[in-house]
């Protein structure tokens, strides 16, 4: 027999209030909002690669950074995952047996933390350690992410909030040692195969070499 832990005295009302005005509320901005709970990650891989890309531009050092960023993200979903697997706690749905815009997935199937908000923390604070601007962005899609998790019915508040604080700390925990001192590493790695990936390519030398004339005699 699996024990799980239900974590519906903490915050299940909270999370039916909100559930409530989820049903409540016209298809035309529940859809969006399904739409980016489902999918919205993708759009934290797309910022790595415009940090990366940016990155190159800028120094062998700063790319480096950005492509430790995905590596920061697999860790804190690893990190999100055992934690999952330590609680066990069951998803509200199955707790509180109401109606969610998401399917109520099944049994252990955990809840705590949410994995969508660990990954969307995570990437959003190593971004902001690679460009501000970039970092910015990602900090609020990840926020949308947090809060649409819980308006789908797929999470409680406090589960959101635990995946958030997760993320944020491995991102920290790992990316800002990383980020005083990239140079080195970053400029032995640019002498091998991998180069490319840290230094932008430049434009074609011109040949600046005069052509050879004859003088007269």
């Amino acid at each position: 027999m699996t024990y799980a832990f239900d974590g519906a005295p903490i915050d299940g009302w909270a999370y039916t209030d909100v559930v409530d005005l989820a049903r409540r509320t016209p298809s035309w901005l529940d859809a969006p909002i399904s739409a980016w709970s489902t999918y919205g990650l993708g759009v934290f891989a797309v910022l790595m690669v415009l940090a990366w890309w940016r990155a190159r531009r800028t120094g062998a050092g700063a790319a480096l950074l950005a492509l430790a960023v995905p590596l920061l993200v697999v860790l804190a979903y690893a990190v999100n995952s055992v934690l999952k697997l330590l609680v066990r706690e069951d998803r509200p749905c199955q707790s509180l047996h109401v109606v969610t815009l998401e399917a109520c997935p099944a049994p252990g199937d955990w809840s705590f933390p949410s994995n969508h908000t660990a990954i969307a923390a995570a990437a959003a604070v190593a971004l902001f350690l690679v460009s501000r601007r970039i970092g910015y962005v990602a900090l609020v899609a990840a926020g949308a992410m947090a809060v649409s998790r819980v308006w789908v019915g797929a999470h409680y508040p406090h589960d959101v909030v635990a995946g958030f604080v997760v993320g944020a700390l491995v991102a920290s925990l790992t990316m800002i040692p990383l980020s005083r001192r990239p140079d080195a590493l970053a400029h032995r790695l640019a002498t091998t195969r991998l180069r490319p990936l840290l230094v932008a390519s430049t434009a074609a030398r011109r040949d600046t070499t005069p052509e050879r004339t004859g003088t007269p005699t």
